[in-house]
């Protein structure tokens, strides 16, 4: 079930994908692509031109265009106001075609949103049919600061003033990758993935006690951003006088699964102190849990060695 779905929503979040230019009907940035709870087919929120029964979301590529363009003009105009008239999310014209101002008048006078891309069709289709997904997807908010390291998507958590953003932006300055600060929103896109994004509102910015706010794209550049990654690990910060670890965790790791939207994420508990790199730690972190993921345990190796030597065998 899909939440309620304007025009200028959808445009926001398939501007970048698709290249998008908002060339008609900007006065029809408000309608309704689809009703809060109504239930939308599975890959048919976008399709191709269909005067019968138009899908929410018309795509007019080559041929589309071709037909229209062979239709004398009296009659197309009449075609294209019909067209548009129609109870449409949007309209999405792909490739050049000299009807553009024909179809942005008509879209101008309907009040229809009408956006122009160099994207294929098939490529178009593809990725509304992506965004529908997404947005049949259970997400959730989580508190923390979620980054890139070393390629691995990696969640630091704790509670207030036990250094995230420190830490994060330390992370930063040794070149990986901030997705989100203080609320990334994580999304179930698939029954063992969760991916998280930034919301539009906090994207780039990077909050420091004593700093205040922090523009990290400014500061660091464009590769100092990323805009989502699959949740791979989680760190949670805690202070070491409330850290009660037992002893087998100096084998093993403070290592545990944390489910979000049902779905287990490997988690790391990281006591803080004062002289700790907790950098370096996390970098370490996430390379340790890089080898695990190609099956390799440390502690696994060392047990078997020390199992080899008191039995005799060679290790």
């Amino acid at each position: 079930m899909i939440t309620a779905l304007r025009a200028d929503e959808m445009f926001q979040a398939l501007q970048g994908p698709l290249q998008l230019y908002w060339v008609g009907g900007r006065d029809g940035a408000s309608r309704l692509v689809c009703q809060a709870g109504e239930y939308i087919p599975p890959r048919s929120l976008g399709g191709l031109m269909n005067l019968v029964t138009p899908p929410r979301v018309q795509v007019l590529g080559s041929e589309e265009l071709g037909f229209l363009a062979e239709v004398e003009p009296i009659a197309r105009r009449a075609l294209i106001g019909r067209m548009l008239a129609a109870e449409l999310g949007a309209t999405i014209v792909c490739g050049d075609t000299p009807l553009l101002n024909d179809l942005q008048a008509c879209a101008d006078s309907c009040h229809a949103p009408l956006w122009h891309t160099a994207t294929s069709p098939s490529e178009v289709l593809d990725c509304l049919s992506d965004y529908q997904h997404s947005l049949d997807a259970s997400s959730t908010l989580l508190h923390g600061v979620f980054l890139e390291v070393y390629g691995l998507g990696v969640m630091l958590t704790g509670d207030s003033s036990t250094g995230k953003s420190e830490l994060a932006l330390e992370l930063i300055s040794r070149g990986h990758r901030l997705i989100a600060d203080d609320a990334p929103r994580l999304t179930r896109v698939a029954p063992q993935v969760i991916e998280g994004t930034c919301p539009d509102s906090l994207r780039n910015f990077l909050e420091v006690r004593g700093l205040g706010i922090l523009n990290v794209r400014r500061m660091f550049g464009d590769s100092a951003i990323k805009r989502n990654k699959r949740l791979r690990l989680i760190v949670h910060l805690v202070r070491l006088e409330d850290a009660a670890l037992a002893p087998e965790v100096r084998l093993h790791g403070a290592r545990k699964n944390r489910h979000i939207l049902d779905v287990p994420i490997p988690e790391i508990t990281l006591p803080i102190a004062p002289g700790r790199n907790l950098a370096v730690l996390v970098e370490c972190a996430v390379r340790d849990h890089i080898l695990r993921l190609g099956g390799y345990n440390a502690d696994h190796d060392l047990m078997e060695r020390l199992q080899a030597e008191m039995s005799g065998r060679p290790s």
